[in-house]
């Protein structure tokens, strides 16, 4: 199949290119239109509970997790001048297009009582610029006198002091929120800039839009380094820039056609998505480098390019075609996820890599049939000193000491076992950031001065109208929030209880004291004032707690980022607190919002994750039993290739790096690309079993030295080309860079050195008649098919009769 797939490669080369140019270009025009993804990415299916809460709390009290928050550190803060630039500060704020409302101690309200008229009456605290600074001290007094704003608004014990914008929904999933955040700055740091203040921001659409920016800039910057060292790596192995120039064409095609695909998927760029350009380019050298070598090896063999060329495609093409299978299936496993992000992570790139094989196969074939024949300076690499050297070295340790092999070997496995025992399993908000970045850094702020800014929401549901206002349930709602506001990592709540206090408070002439729940002989008395009362526009407490049956209720918690681990046990916490205050038979209670949904979704995603690379090695040794017919053959090739990943996960251990989403990516990812290794070897082992006659000894020492020279050249420009990964922003790209690259370092030498061992150790007992004899059949060096000959022949004239026109 593979000779006959040859000769059409070769027969119609113009075709071909025809056909790849006209796709790259519409391909080409397609992604200029791929964007960044503004939206949140869903971890969890839609069908999960926690999704469902979650949408159930949104369809009743409307998006959470939309505010951006800045905050300054000043105990100067009521200066007249300064603190009439903060009022201005939010009001120039709340004029930009996207935002809803602005809160700060500036703009809050104050609710007095007419004792006359019996009723309340709100009105803001602070003027639009106050006059003078005995009035700002006045008014300062009254505002830091209100318990509703303490640990929201203002800390008063460090002096910091909060401003929060609510983000339009339709903004915050858009890139029109990009503009925004950058105007938000533009205003902000003038005011900061002025005072000589360290203005610190944070919340979920400032997160996102930063990370965006920082993701997009990422992705330039690997693709132009992966090309660089890919490059730069080739030249030393080839010593030809010719060879390097269209290694490069074949992949910078590749990374052209992903991004068209992604356009063509209606797919956009996201964290994983950011990295599969760079990857295209990294995954995809290793396979001119194969066909390359392999070129060279039978030019030098028969000095005929034609021939060399079809023989190229014929020998290798279907070991190829498996390599880049099984590292697609790698990628491709993420889609049994049910996380949106890792399905499209997994789609584009396992499509893409089948691409880069296609490429590969057509392009380099054809484009060297046009190019001079390489002469003995192009084949020189063949005989590196360095590469003959370390591969002899392989060649004794294989022969003379497999007892050692195998005792470093049981070495690591011990080792490894006890590393993996020491894994961890946590996930943090930000934790993909250095903890020297700002966005790391401000968002500790919070936490210390401000008890965090992720979105905690206990939504009550009483199954009565006017449920929410009896006395009982306040009483309930008052209990838990005492509760849980004990722990450290929860904030006091916000909720239809404080209003109670607040109104209180106001009902007892603005008494601090009085900050409490209304007695039972004050609360109807209250509800009177709060039916009367005169309000403002911006001033409908209870409907933002409150829906319009008074039956459900919300309270909205702030927790700081505290990782899965903790988070996991801070559930059963206050579940524990929930069930204990509200009987189920009176009341639902539904424990959600973005910190709850992150905390889910990351531990779907690894429970996930774990059941994908399980299904990546099922994959992966299926293709490699259809190819190589041969079950006990395909048991001793997965041992090789699992025990880097035992090492790569005993470093973790041992390191103290977690498991966590984007770390467990690391498995899937290399395993399908190390294997690639092994099916070469086998491959040309067995070709070199029917030239011995079934001499394993020789066959093992002939595989090991016409494949180590390849195996050493792709493993190596994998090594650095995932390496290159090291040098991003974010944590998980950092892991996978060097997680990977660590396990393919790995992988190479198990491949070079305990495979063949395995394989002179086992002898018959692997080496059986159904692997000699597989279901896919490699094309046989020592054997020229005559159809194969007749196209070469054919091709060669063609090549005469221009070669002679040109003349």
């Amino acid at each position: 199949m593979w000779n006959r797939i040859a000769g059409l490669i070769l027969r119609n080369r113009i075709l071909l290119l025809v056909v790849v140019g006209l796709v790259t270009s519409f391909m080409a025009y397609k992604a200029q239109f791929v964007e960044m993804s503004y939206t949140y990415a869903a971890l969890l299916p839609d069908d999960d509970p926690a999704s469902i809460e979650y949408e159930k709390f949104k369809n009743t009290f409307g998006q959470e997790g939309n505010m951006m928050f800045f905050a300054v550190q000043d105990p100067d803060f009521y200066e007249l001048d300064k603190f009439n630039d903060w009022i201005a500060l939010g009001d120039s704020l709340n004029s930009l297009d996207g935002i809803d409302a602005v809160v700060s101690i500036a703009h809050t309200w104050n609710i007095n009582k007419n004792k006359k008229q019996k009723r309340f009456e709100f009105g803001t605290i602070f003027p639009h610029k106050v006059k003078t600074q005995a009035e700002l001290d006045s008014l300062a007094a009254i505002a830091e006198a209100l318990p509703f704003y303490h640990g929201s608004l203002i800390n008063k014990e460090s002096n910091t002091y909060l401003m929060g914008i609510t983000v339009n929904a339709k903004i915050i999933n858009s890139k029109a929120r990009e503009p925004m955040v950058a105007k938000v700055r533009e205003i902000t740091d003038a005011f900061t800039e002025k005072y000589g203040l360290n203005m610190k921001y944070s919340g979920l659409p400032y997160i996102r839009v930063v990370t965006a920016q920082m993701i997009k800039g990422e992705m330039n910057m690997f693709i132009y380094l992966s090309l660089l060292v890919t490059a730069v790596i080739l030249f030393m192995f080839f010593r030809s820039f010719k060879v390097v120039f269209f290694c490069m064409l074949v992949v910078g095609l590749s990374v052209i056609w992903a991004v068209g695909s992604m356009v063509l998927f209606d797919y956009k760029i996201t964290l994983l998505t950011a990295m599969l350009p760079p990857l295209l380019v990294v995954i995809g050298i290793p396979n001119s480098v194969f066909l390359i070598n392999k070129y060279h090896g039978e030019y030098i063999r028969h000095n005929n390019k034609i021939k060399a060329l079809q023989r190229v495609v014929a020998k290798i093409g279907n070991a190829t075609f498996l390599t880049n299978l099984t590292t697609a299936s790698g990628f491709a496993t993420f889609i049994v996820t049910s996380s949106q992000i890792l399905k499209e992570f997994g789609v584009i790139a396992a499509l893409n890599i089948m691409v880069v094989f296609v490429l590969s196969l057509l392009l380099i074939p054809i484009i060297f049939s046009f190019l001079a024949p390489p002469d003995q300076k192009a084949t020189k690499h063949l005989d590196n000193k360095m590469t003959v050297w370390f591969v002899g070295k392989l060649e004794k340790i294989v022969l003379s000491h497999r007892s050692l092999v195998y005792a470093v070997a049981i070495t690591l496995l011990v080792l490894g076992g006890y590393g993996i025992s020491k894994i961890k399993s946590t996930g943090y908000m930000v934790d993909d950031l250095p903890h020297d970045n700002e966005i790391y850094q401000d968002l500790k702020f919070f936490e210390k001065n401000m008890d965090g800014i992720m979105p905690l929401e206990v939504m009550v549901e009483t199954r009565k109208k006017a449920g929410v206002l009896k006395t009982s349930t306040l009483k309930r709602l008052n209990k838990l929030n005492d509760s849980l506001r004990a722990y450290p990592e929860i904030s006091g709540s916000v909720s239809v209880v404080e209003a109670a206090k607040f109104a209180n408070q106001a009902y007892f002439n603005g008494k601090e004291k009085y900050y409490k729940l209304p007695s039972n002989q004050t609360k109807d008395i209250i509800l009177s004032y709060l039916a009367k009362a005169e309000t403002g526009a911006d001033s409908k407490v209870l409907e933002t707690f409150v829906d319009s049956t008074q039956s459900i209720t919300r309270m909205s918690f702030r927790m700081k980022d505290i990782g899965t681990t903790r988070m996991a046990e801070m559930e059963k916490t206050i579940l524990g607190h929930v069930n204990e205050i509200f009987p189920k038979d009176k009341y639902t209670v539904h424990v959600t919002g973005s910190s709850i949904v992150f905390f889910k979704g990351t531990q779907y995603l690894i429970k996930n994750l774990f059941l994908s690379l399980a299904l990546a090695i099922f994959l992966i040794a299926s293709f490699m039993a259809w190819m190589f017919s041969s079950k006990r053959m395909v048991m001793v090739a997965l041992i090789p290739n699992l025990l880097p990943l035992i090492v790569t996960a005993a470093l973790m251990g041992y390191f103290g790096i977690p498991i966590k989403a984007s770390t467990i990516l690391v498995f899937s990812i290399a395993f399908g690309i190390s294997v690639d290794d092994t099916i070469h070897y086998l491959a040309k082992y067995r070709q070199e079993l029917k030239a011995t006659n079934w001499s394993i000894r020789s066959s093992v020492v002939l595989a090991l030295r016409e494949t180590g020279q390849s195996m050493m050249y792709t493993s190596i420009i994998l090594f650095f080309g995932f390496s290159i990964f090291a040098l991003s922003e974010f944590g998980g790209t950092v892991s996978l860079g060097v997680l990977v690259s660590i396990t393919l370092l790995s992988a190479m030498l198990s491949n070079l050195v305990l495979l063949p061992s395995l394989l002179l150790t086992l002898e018959k007992a692997i080496t059986n008649r159904s692997f000699k004899e597989p279901l896919l059949q490699i094309f046989d060096e020592e054997e020229d098919i005559e159809l194969g000959d007749l196209r070469i022949a054919v091709i060669e004239n063609k090549e005469e009769e221009k070669e002679s026109a040109a003349s």
